[in-house]
């Protein structure tokens, strides 16, 4: 879209729908596009390219040759949008007209290392949550981020390598989740409770009667979600 490439992503809530006109659509889905830069999604393809060994920086290679992948012609749709952006992560040999592309590892750490200042800056607009936390917590939330596009070996790792950051710290939850918290406040000790298994009695009689009025309550929610697709339906 407009030269740019942008990755799908779907969201479904577990109950929602549509409304269509005068139709209820019961799939409430949600399809988002939003940008992604394209050498995270070529990244592979650059550092095989090079055939790089232990002692050797790798060959340079033309564009079109590394960007053919065979059974993959997507790949091919790329090529327009590679040119401008690849001197910031690799070597660029030019003969004639023609230009050579060979990836640097100085340029691409430097080239990551500004995603994840980027990524910082951006990322306490996004949730009021981000605003308590320290800088090397975002840090490591920024750097997860990224991480998702990034092989672990060697990228991540050299990336936390040089920030100074744990990378198992990246793979943490960024907040708990609301329903552990929810359940993790529920578990009180046996022997804060008078009364011993007469009081546990209690507590599992209150949870049962709670199930029970959930279950009622769902149940009298899907009727009301089917009265109100009858109505909004062509007679």
């Amino acid at each position: 879209m407009d030269g740019c490439l942008q990755e799908i992503h779907w969201f479904k809530q577990r109950y929602n729908s549509w409304f269509l006109g005068e139709y209820v659509c019961e799939d409430g889905s949600l399809y988002v596009a939003t940008p992604i830069d394209p050498i995270f999604v070529v990244l592979p393809l650059m550092d095989q390219a090079r055939m790089k060994k232990v002692d050797e920086p790798g060959k340079f290679r033309a564009l079109d040759e590394i960007m053919f992948v065979e059974g993959y012609p997507g790949y091919g749709h790329l090529l327009p949008l590679m040119h401008d952006l690849l001197e910031a992560v690799c070597e660029i040999k030019e003969i004639g007209l023609l230009k050579f592309y060979r990836l640097d590892d100085c340029k691409l750490l430097a080239w990551l290392c500004c995603k994840v200042k980027h990524t910082m800056k951006i990322l306490p607009t996004l949730n009021k949550n981000y605003a308590g936390r320290s800088e090397e917590d975002t840090k490591s939330d920024a750097i997860g981020l990224l991480g998702e596009y990034l092989k672990e070996d060697p990228w991540l790792f050299r990336l936390c390598n040089h920030l100074g950051v744990d990378l198992e710290a990246t793979k943490k939850p960024r907040f708990k989740d609301s329903d552990s918290m929810d359940l993790a406040s529920e578990k009180t000790p046996v022997q804060d409770f008078q009364g011993g298994n007469n009081a546990n009695k209690g507590k599992s009689s209150q949870k049962n009667t709670a199930n029970r009025g959930r279950s009622s309550q769902k149940k009298n929610d899907e009727k009301g979600l089917q009265k109100i697709t009858a109505m909004f339906k062509k007679s």
